[in-house]
């Protein structure tokens, strides 16, 4: 073939161009240290990194954003009820402390103060946030658990359930009262008053105050009809109306009377239930506070349902199950919602246009078997592994709790008064106008019925207190219980953490040997390819010096 000098100038400038190619090549993976600058440069390294970065960029997301943020939330929640737990233990410890006769007027006082202060932070930690979300309302993260000012106005109708083996517990009430005379005709002219203690099985709604009761139906375990029935405050209407003051006889689900004729009254206060006992005429003494063997009694200034004798024991032996419908208007800072405890519609609310009687808002905690609705908040912390991260109020601490605290200030504030009556008493019989033995006798009875009251509310402090501690302490396990599951997310936690960080340096050690390239072999790599360039200009330099007409 016969090749001529054209030939070997073109094939000279392509091989020219060839090796300063390589040059430039070489020269950009100096620069960037990476093995390719597009996909075209090698298709499979290229795939290859697509795959690595993807991977990667999910792998950091986990470890540096989704584990840190399901750990802050963790430790919050930790926190509040670590902090709980302590008001709990504060409480246990007044609890043990009972007053007696050698605390004085200013020591009960002190006790109430704390138990009051106790009671406003404990539910005040339940409104602990983490970047403003709320970490024990579920979904609902942009609300608070309790409210957290007066709402006069704000109106929910709750449905709340109870099992007898739980909630049935014996309650002491009180009729009559001392009223201490202030004058000296009444000294002598007016009846002694006196004080009558009655001792009956109750469930306590955790609520007071409520503004009408709907609806009251028990289940039996075994499903007797005997005790398997309904009332409702219109049986023809199970939706609405309200259970009056009257005695109701309860009616089965069929509308029918049931064979057991208990019957319920509702009553709006204790007051109103002693002044239902016809038996006693004296209006200063009082009637006494009475409960039918089968009958119910409700009030709804205290949210106590009574039962009676009869009634007691059949719900005990049924194991049964008491469900019940009440209207509360009107919550104090610091209550609990309901919609994190019960079955609830909100009927009505100055802060919501179109919320009322006829438009409510629905809340679901429950579902019909009874079962109770977790709202978990997940976070994926891990390909194909998730955790939840909140604790829902309801899991850890009961709502009695404030009822409970409620009941012992009163318990103790009684006691304040019944002491104050006495040392009233007995300063009268120290003034001039009294000393006379007529008086002096009156003054010595009056002292020995307020004694009587004395010794009452100080028994039933005592009582009260003694129970209270077996019911903190069963609180007191629960907000343990949750502060170990915490424990045991957080130790899932930070297993997952190590394991994704293993990972993701894996990854991006896979990603390096893929993608880059050592400096010191591209540096070899470049210095051969320009070498091989400068050896191709210096050929062609070559080639252009020699012609034909070196040859003649």
């Amino acid at each position: 073939m016969r090749v001529t000098n054209k030939m070997i100038m073109k094939n000279a400038a392509s091989n020219i161009n060839t090796t300063k190619e390589f040059v430039d090549k070489r020269n950009k993976q100096m620069t960037s240290q990476k093995q390719i600058d597009r996909p075209s440069d090698d298709p499979v390294i290229a795939v290859r990194s697509l795959r690595l970065a993807t991977t990667l960029s999910q792998v950091t997301q986990y470890h540096t954003k989704n584990i840190p943020d399901a750990a802050s939330w963790l430790d919050v929640t930790e926190t509040s009820l670590i902090n709980i737990r302590d008001i709990m233990k504060d409480c246990r410890e007044l609890s043990v402390m009972s007053p007696n006769d050698t605390y004085n007027e200013q020591d009960r006082k002190t006790m109430i103060t704390q138990f009051e202060s106790l009671q406003k932070q404990m539910f005040a930690e339940g409104n602990a946030d983490y970047a403003n979300r709320t970490v024990f309302t579920g979904y609902r993260t942009n609300c608070n658990l309790t409210f957290t000012e007066n709402e006069d106005d704000t109106k929910y109708r709750v449905d709340q359930s109870f099992k007898v083996e739980d909630y049935l517990e014996e309650k002491r009430y009180y009729a009559g009262s001392v009223t201490v005379p202030t004058t000296e005709a009444e000294v002598g002219g007016n009846a002694i008053s006196d004080i009558s203690l009655h001792s009956y099985y109750r469930i306590r709604i955790n609520y007071d105050q409520l503004e009408s009761f709907n609806k009251l139906e028990i289940k039996s375990a075994s499903g007797n009809i005997d005790s398997l029935f309904t009332m409702y405050a219109d049986p023809a209407d199970e939706t609405q109306g309200v259970i009056t003051n009257n005695t109701t006889p309860i009616t089965d689900s069929t509308g029918n009377v049931n064979v057991a004729a208990y019957s319920v009254t509702v009553y709006e206060n204790e007051k109103e239930w002693a002044a239902a006992d016809t038996t006693v005429d004296n209006p200063i003494i009082g009637g006494d506070k009475l409960v039918g063997a089968d009958q119910i009694i409700v009030i709804r200034e205290t949210g106590d349902i009574i039962f009676g004798e009869n009634v007691a024991a059949k719900l005990k032996e049924e194991k049964a199950t008491i469900n019940v419908q009440y209207d509360k208007i009107g919550f104090d800072k610091g209550e609990l919602r309901p919609e994190y405890y019960y079955n609830c519609k909100k009927m009505r609310d100055p802060n919501m246009v179109g919320v009322n009687d006829a438009n409510p808002i629905t809340y679901t905690k429950f579902d019909d078997a009874g079962e109770p609705i977790y709202f978990d908040i997940q976070y994926t912390v891990a390909a194909n592994q998730t955790i939840s991260i909140n604790t829902e109020a309801s899991q850890v601490f009961d709502s009695s709790i404030q009822r409970d605290i409620t009941e012992m200030i009163d318990a103790v504030q009684n006691t304040i008064y019944a002491h104050n009556k006495i040392d009233t008493i007995k300063s009268m019989m120290r003034e001039s106008q009294y000393q006379s033995d007529e008086n002096q006798e009156f003054l010595n009875k009056w002292l020995d019925a307020a004694t009587k009251e004395k010794d009452f509310f100080e028994d039933n402090m005592q009582k009260l207190f003694e129970r209270e501690l077996g019911k903190i302490d069963s609180y007191y396990a629960k907000i343990n219980l949750g502060i170990t599951d915490l424990g045991c997310k957080k130790d899932s936690l930070d297993l997952t953490e190590n394991r994704v960080g293993d990972q993701r340096q894996t990854v991006q050690s896979l990603q390096s040997k893929n993608d880059d390239i050592e400096l010191s072999q591209i540096i070899i790599d470049y210095t051969a390819a320009y070498t091989a360039y400068q050896a191709s200009l210096t050929a062609a330099g070559k080639l252009s010096e020699s012609t034909l007409l070196n040859y003649i």
